[in-house]
């Protein structure tokens, strides 16, 4: 790297949105240099609830353009990786004694309109939100709304008899983490510096731009921008006033969600969606073929710099929650792994942290060179988000090109939706020493990219040591140098979810290997 390279734009932070950004921009023509302090998702944007979702439940806040914004992206982006996402039936049940205790809109209106109704979240209501949900978006690809008799769909084999009705309807699954990496990755395609576990230190503004500064292992360099864009996630607040000096009135609520996850609890690939007597809801998921991934909880973080971890409360909030629906009674000796991630949103003054916006605030300060500062989002909307960025800054930055992200697939995922198991099949067909479940993961990672994966190998020995749960050194190879991987860390939780699958002696395996690679 030249002594003081110079970039059109600058953006700190790796996770989805600040890639997202540095994608967008770099597609555009413009020169760009994207900083994270850690791994990319290293933070909020590898612990969601993996889903591309318009989020049913925003519909009682009346959040209507967000949720229409997001239910028109979950299938412009499904078309864009379709394989890193694909569609996902969700099954709601019903049962008569489902009751508001949290106040929202909704719930008021219902109270001043039909007080013999009051505490109650009817069929119909119910059904009426997911006609919205149908209709808002255009939906094209994914099927609409039916509903279940749980007695003989084998939805219901899991659940408890007391609910015999349900309604089906479709949202997106996505594997967040790796979502990251292949927008680092087609930034990067596209001319982008992407540095990773780069710290920025400080920014000043002059009359040419900025000049910041960074450090990484150990060493400080200058580099100069004519932009700077702030996608720090739960670090917004802190990069404002301590790297960039800047003063601000908008500021950031840290809500943390946690999940956990269980051996598989049913056969089928269907996602559920459980409402609580308190107003709020979790997903119970199929999680990496083996596993069902169950959350989230809504609690207020204070500090971004203390690690989120699930605490005690929000483990029995989840567990009581699952076992109110679930025939299988499950405790804290079920749970295999847990995982906790802050959400960086707008504070707009919402009284709880369930109600709190996931509406994005972009935020741009043109006292001199521009900077723009990201708060909030939903994993779904992150196109869309870099797209509205660029509008913004466009005035204020000359030569940038045209908006292009719309239907351009991210590496791998250039084939059509509905060839996905045509390309698993085939894949098999090339490699038949591939068990169709070892086949279904690596497609499911890399797509087209698989072939490349793999390579000329014949058998599985040809792919090198073989570090259990299907980690083979090529894959590893692969991660390292195509995907920024630099830890075992990196490789078995971000880059997959591996880590699922491997022991103790396996993850030192692992973890020797990295390190010999450095």
């Amino acid at each position: 790297m030249p002594d003081t390279p110079f970039y059109d734009l600058f953006v700190i932070g790796g996770g989805i949105n600040g890639c997202g950004i540095a994608r967008d921009a770099a597609g555009r023509g413009m020169s760009v240099c994207l900083a994270e302090m850690g791994d990319l998702a290293g933070a909020t944007s590898s612990a969601s609830t993996k889903l591309f979702h318009g989020g049913l439940r925003y519909l009682e806040y009346f959040e209507l353009r967000l949720v229409r914004e997001a239910l028109i992206e979950r299938e412009v982006l499904l078309r864009a990786m379709p394989h890193i996402s694909w569609p996902m039936r969700f099954v709601l049940p019903l049962h008569r004694d489902m009751r508001f205790e949290a106040e929202t809109p909704a719930s008021r209106v219902l109270s001043v309109f039909m007080p013999w109704m009051r505490g109650r979240r009817p069929a119909w209501m119910i059904r009426a939100g997911l006609f919205l949900y149908d209709h808002l978006g255009g939906r094209k690809i994914l099927p609409a709304t039916r509903a279940l008799n749980l007695r003989s769909d084998p939805a219901g084999a899991a659940l408890q008899e007391k609910y015999a009705r349900a309604f089906e309807y479709s949202d997106c699954w996505v594997q967040d983490s790796r979502l990251v990496v292949l927008n680092a990755r087609d930034a990067a395609a596209k001319g982008a510096t992407i540095l990773t576990r780069t710290r920025v230190t400080g920014t000043e503004r002059d009359a040419d731009g900025w000049r910041i500064t960074v450090e990484v292992g150990g060493q400080t360099q200058v580099i100069r921008a004519r932009a700077l864009v702030n996608a720090a996630g739960p670090w917004v607040q802190q990069v404002l006033g301590q790297v960039a000096h800047v003063n601000s009135p908008a500021s950031v609520r840290l809500v943390r969600g946690s999940h956990i996850v269980t051996r598989r609890l049913f056969d089928h690939d269907k996602c559920y969606f459980f409402q609580g007597t308190d107003g709020r809801i979790i997903f119970a998921i199929p999680y990496e073929q083996e596993f069902t991934l169950i959350g989230t909880t809504d609690a207020d973080h204070t500090d971004p710099n203390t690690p989120p971890a699930i605490t005690e409360a929000e483990t029995d909030y989840l567990l009581n929650f699952a076992n109110g629906y679930f025939k299988q009674r499950l405790s804290r000796d079920d749970i295999v792994w847990t995982y906790s991630g802050v959400r960086p949103l707008y504070d707009d003054g919402a009284g709880s942290a369930q109600s709190a916006t996931r509406d994005y605030v972009l935020k741009l300060d043109d006292h001199g060179a521009p900077l723009l500062s990201v708060f909030g989002g939903k994993i779904t909307t992150y196109r869309r988000l870099a797209e509205h960025a660029l509008q913004k800054l466009a005035p204020l930055v000359s030569g940038m090109g045209e908006a292009w992200t719309a239907g351009a697939a991210l590496p791998g995922g250039d084939f059509p939706v509905a060839e996905v198991q045509d390309r698993i099949a085939a894949l098999q067909a090339d490699f038949p020493f591939l068990t169709a479940a070892w086949a279904l993961r690596l497609f499911r990672a890399y797509g087209t990219e698989t072939w490349e994966v793999l390579g000329d190998a014949n058998s599985a020995a040809d792919l090198g040591q073989d570090f259990g749960a299907t980690l083979t050194e090529a894959e590893l190879r692969w991660m390292v140098a195509r995907e920024y991987a630099r830890t075992a860390q990196d490789a078995l939780w971000r880059r997959s979810k591996l880590g699922l699958g491997l022991d103790p002696a396996q993850v030192r395996a692992v973890e020797d290997w990295m390190r010999a690679q450095a």
